[in-house]
């Protein structure tokens, strides 16, 4: 079978840990019998700065694109900033003639940009996920998973998930036992359970708009542990159900079941990262009762159950 040709779009500023994922992945591939033929290119003539402190410099230009099978954008420079003319029309052209076109991490944004995405899902790193929705409306963005496969084009989640969709593309391309081979090489799982809704930042919501609802949520997260309903904290507050539910949906921006359950699981999050309690009093602590109910909202929010979540993020 001949080799399959990648190309691997490099500009100025790019990140040097995403530029090296895709030939990291396939040259590993290549040591278990795949067979890849890798062309770094780029817009830019010369030297190309990394955000390592070192430069690069890149033979091929985007002549290289026109003949590759899959073509890997490895991030981008700057959400901020466009992607130049000639790389959106030799990606369009591309993907026209048949080319997988793959965009990893903040690489979405160049697809994106290129229209490439209009009507499909996709993903990008979670901490840009709503300025990448608000840019592109047309495109469906799905923030939770690490990886959108479209066929014809594939996204990624922020930063490492490039490895988890780049072992993806290695699996279709050249099967299960090759992949497999390369994830132990690399010392990482061939697929990875959940996505990356685990690592998003769960920030306590602003409360600063409302002095008498702020002191009352501010009251509840420190007794989290206790029952709480819509009825409940309106005759805390002194309001009617009605006017309660108004201000809290003007402040908090959703309901008091949401908003509570999005307290309860950042508690817990929290629990799982830090302390030693039993995964059944944790349940407890923030306000689930059991620990199937603590399991099974967590495994929705998150993808992942309690305990892996605290493998995960305590080393363990």
């Amino acid at each position: 079978m001949p080799a399959h040709r990648l190309a691997v779009v490099a500009f100025d500023r790019i990140s040097a840990f995403h530029l090296t994922v895709p030939g990291l992945v396939f040259a590993q591939g290549e040591r278990f019998g795949a067979e890849f033929d890798i062309q770094v290119c780029a817009c830019e003539p010369g030297p190309l700065h990394t955000d390592a402190g070192f430069a690069i410099v890149v033979e091929h230009g985007l002549e290289a694109i026109a003949t590759a099978q899959t073509v890997v954008v490895p991030s981008w420079c700057s959400p901020r900033e466009a992607p130049p003319a000639a790389l959106l029309e030799a990606l369009c052209d591309a993907h026209t003639r048949g080319a997988r076109i793959v965009g990893l991490c903040l690489g979405a944004y160049v697809l994106a940009a290129a229209g490439l995405l209009d009507g499909r899902r996709a993903t990008t790193h979670w901490a840009y996920a709503q300025d990448f929705a608000q840019r592109f409306p047309k495109v469906e963005v799905d923030a939770n998973v690490l990886y959108v496969d479209e066929g014809d084009l594939l996204t990624s989640a922020g930063t490492v998930a490039g490895i988890d969709c780049c072992l993806h593309l290695l699996r279709q391309t050249h099967g299960m036992e090759i992949t497999n081979s390369v994830a132990r090489r690399l010392v990482t799982a061939p697929h990875r359970q959940g996505g990356q809704a685990q690592f998003i930042e769960q920030p306590l919501p602003a409360t600063a708009g409302d002095a008498r609802l702020g002191e009352l949520l501010a009251w509840v997260r420190r007794h989290l542990d206790q029952p709480h309903s819509l009825d409940s904290l309106a005759a805390r507050a002194l309001m009617s159900r009605r006017s309660f539910t108004r201000h809290f949906r003007q402040l908090t921006g959703t309901t008091v079941g949401d908003w509570l359950l999005s307290e309860r699981l950042a508690l817990s999050q929290r629990l799982l990262e830090c302390g030693k309690h039993s995964i059944e009093t944790i349940a407890q602590m923030s306000g689930f009762g059991a620990a199937v109910s603590l399991r099974h909202h967590f495994g929705r929010a998150f993808g992942v159950s309690p305990n892996a979540w605290r493998q995960t993020f305590r080393g363990e």
